[in-house]
């Protein structure tokens, strides 16, 4: 009965719109970026440092790297071969280039756009005559990466990357030209993309890429030059997909099934997650129901069996993917950074589809928890996977040789602020509550709103309302899932203690009562200038308790406060060690705002239990003070123990080891290991393939 409501909801509003070109979008319309003013102490200050160390410090990796001298020697500007590592590795100038594109709009920087416009010079002298772009093929030829084969396109669907690369570059080529209007760049997109239309298609090449992406880069090159090609070319490699006798046809990257039968997530987490927001947007362009009931279903597969509790998905590290229903390891889970971005791009076009909050509410999770982590406080060093447990094996790297993950962090950031507002007609929504300032449209009357609150750490948020003219409108507010019943919909996790207040609303100073509708709150009357809506959300730190097929979650819980998940971590301790420590699940636990500590962060604090091993084999328990960080800001203070499900039994913690020579004995090998105290901690692997415990192999 839910997949027939949604259909007949969007069936109906296609059916109004599909006629007229200009109106299939969307159903409801997002406050572009460039239109909100965020002016915060927390979100304003990492778009700030996204653009004078993150963009900087990604080109000055990708010169040291050999990505910038790629394009350099594939234009015929100096001689040499492909030297960074991965065919793929073009898309991170790409995505540099993008967020460069965003970041300007806000911080006007000549210098910065002089380095951008040199970049797309080099670019536009790699592109071949016909169009064709991707360096590595165009330096190496016949003797390129293994995985390109030796003709063009010829390993498309498997790994050569030339359609991820360019759906990248069509982002970036749109992006850019809509921050400068310099054409160069687009007009170098729209030569590639005639190409690929040229040489894909049904009665041509029919294969489809095998890392999704270009999709999401056909459907913005679509709407900036209004050619249908470019939608038409996004909607074929989608359906190709999973058809025809070429290619392999694996879970991996989602070609074991056509697209629209699709109804698990499976495989690779961020080739799942951009083929999901490609469906979402060729769905809302087309009306192809048959894609919105395909990716309704899945996102309910991953919400309710797949879904990390900070946000993250992706469970399996070798092939950096999904798991199976309620395979969510802790120590070894993946949560590429990648892949929570990913999951926020298809979670923001679900909610413009359907306008139901539950979609924002894994957003922000993924938004505040597994982004956020995937970069330092500075913005110059950044995880790839970020795991929920440590033993102290895990920091954060300046690059890697793989780096989607900074690239991808450069272009996120800045446009953060296009997830905050949205509007259909007289409906204003506000989804996340940054403070900040935009401008609405309603039926002419054009005013201005500005939010004020300390969120995240707070629960106060007031909005003031300014129209010249009185306007009639209705607001739609999320009430959030942390300020409600459940953290994400279904039972994945669940709140153990139920919350002493719940959220009031205020006009004026006076509380009123709302109505509500798909997870928000709404206001609906006529606003006029000087009005005062203030929100009072309940800022109480939750417990959560994971499904009892998640294992490595038994008799544990989690923390959380406001949109924020917490960890423990071990410069908290003066012994380091957390992973002995375990939590009474009804023990009183207090919130206190901490200034002076990982730039200013709220901490919660309480009574906590310490396990020992004895000689004689026994288990001793002692009192012991608990502290806990927002888990994005660990791995701040070197390296050590950190985890995010805490033990609420001496059972199901891991004590210390009894001082026995094989627990104090010195471990050095001739190979610098990370995991060398596997040997000494006396915690013993099921088997070769337990990930769960550190060991040391050789």
């Amino acid at each position: 009965m839910r997949y027939f409501i949604l259909l007949f909801f969007v069936l109906g509003f296609f059916s109004c719109q599909i006629n007229h070109k200009e109106s299939n979008e969307y159903l409801i319309t997002p406050k572009s970026f460039t239109e909100v003013q965020v002016t915060d102490n927390f979100w304003a200050k990492r778009i700030k440092t996204n653009h004078e160390v993150t963009i900087p410090i990604a080109i000055q990796k990708s010169r040291e790297t050999g990505r910038i001298k790629n394009f350099e020697i594939a234009g015929g500007l100096t001689e040499g071969e492909f030297c960074s590592p991965y065919p793929f590795d073009d898309s991170d100038i790409f995505k540099i280039i993008e967020g460069a594109a965003y970041s300007l709009q806000m911080f006007p920087d000549k210098k910065m756009e002089a380095t951008i416009d040199s970049l797309i010079n080099l670019i536009e002298l790699a592109q071949e005559e016909d169009g064709y772009l991707f360096t590595n093929r165009t330096i190496m030829g016949e003797n390129g990466h293994d995985w390109i084969g030796k003709e063009r396109w010829e390993k498309v669907d498997d790994l050569s990357h030339e359609l991820y690369n360019l759906g990248h570059f069509y982002e970036a080529a749109t992006a850019y030209y809509q921050a400068t209007r310099k054409k160069q760049i687009l007009d170098i997109a729209i030569k590639s993309a005639d190409l690929v239309d040229e040489v894909f298609g049904y009665g041509k090449i029919e294969n489809y890429p095998g890392h999704q992406e270009i999709e999401i880069g056909l459907v913005k090159l679509y709407r900036v030059t209004g050619d249908q090609r470019y939608l038409d070319l996004a909607k074929f490699f989608l359906d190709i997909r999973g058809k025809g006798d070429f290619g392999e046809k694996t879970t991996y990257n989602q070609s074991h099934l056509p697209v629209v039968d699709q109804t698990e997530a499976v495989g690779h987490s961020v080739r799942a997650a951009y083929m999901w927001t490609g469906m979402a947007d060729v769905a809302a362009l087309t009306g192809d129901l048959d894609y919105i009931n395909a990716i309704s279903k899945i996102w309910e597969d991953v919400v309710y069996k797949k879904l990390y509790i900070t946000g993250g998905i992706g469970a399996a590290g070798g092939y950096e993917g999904f798991g199976g229903a309620y395979e969510l390891p802790n120590m070894r889970a993946y949560c590429e950074t990648c892949a929570a971005i990913a999951n926020v791009f298809w979670n923001h076009r679900m909610f413009l589809m359907t306008g139901e909050a539950k979609y924002i509410d894994v957003l922000e999770r993924s938004l505040y928890n597994n982004i956020l982590s995937g970069v330092s406080l500075s913005g110059d060093h950044f995880f790839y996977p970020n795991p929920l447990e440590s033993h102290g094996q895990h920091q954060r790297s300046e690059w890697f040789g793989c780096a989607c993950c900074p690239s991808n962090i450069s272009r996120f950031i800045p446009s953060m602020p296009n997830y905050i507002y949205a509007q259909k007609d007289k409906n204003i929504y506000i989804n996340l509550f940054v403070p900040g300032s935009t401008t609405f449209n309603v039926n002419g009357e054009i005013f201005e709103i500005k939010q004020e609150s300390d969120m995240p750490w707070d629960g106060n948020v007031e909005i003031s309302i300014n129209p010249t003219n009185s306007v009639k409108a209705t607001f739609m507010i999320r009430i959030p899932g942390w300020a409600s019943e459940n953290p994400v919909p279904g039972d994945l996790y669940l709140f153990r203690n139920d919350l002493d207040s719940k959220p009031v609303f205020k006009i004026n100073g006076v509380e009123v009562e709302t109505g509500f509708a798909d997870g928000y709150a709404t206001i609906n009357r006529k606003w006029k200038k000087g009005d005062l809506l203030e929100l009072v959300f309940p800022f109480e730190i939750r417990k959560i308790e994971a499904h009892e097929n998640i294992e490595d979650d038994i008799n544990k819980m989690a923390l959380q406060r406001g949109p924020l998940v917490y960890c423990t971590e071990w410069a908290d301790y003066d012994d380091k060690d957390i992973l002995s420590m375990y939590v009474d699940a009804g023990s009183e636990l207090t919130s206190e705002f901490e200034s002076d500590l990982l730039g200013g962060v709220t901490t919660i604090r309480g009574e906590g239990y310490g396990t020992k091993r004895t000689e004689d084999g026994q288990t001793e328990t002692y009192s012991r003070e608990f502290k806990a960080i927002p888990y994005f800001a660990w791995a701040h203070r070197g390296k050590g123990q950190m985890a995010v499900w805490i033990p609420t039994s001496k059972e199901s913690a891991n004590p210390k080891p009894a001082p026995t020579i094989a627990n104090t004995s010195k471990v050095e090998a001739s190979y610098d290991a990370s995991s060398l105290f596997g040997i000494s901690d006396q915690l013993l692997p099921k088997n070769s393939a337990d990930e769960t415990n550190i060991f040391y192999h050789w």
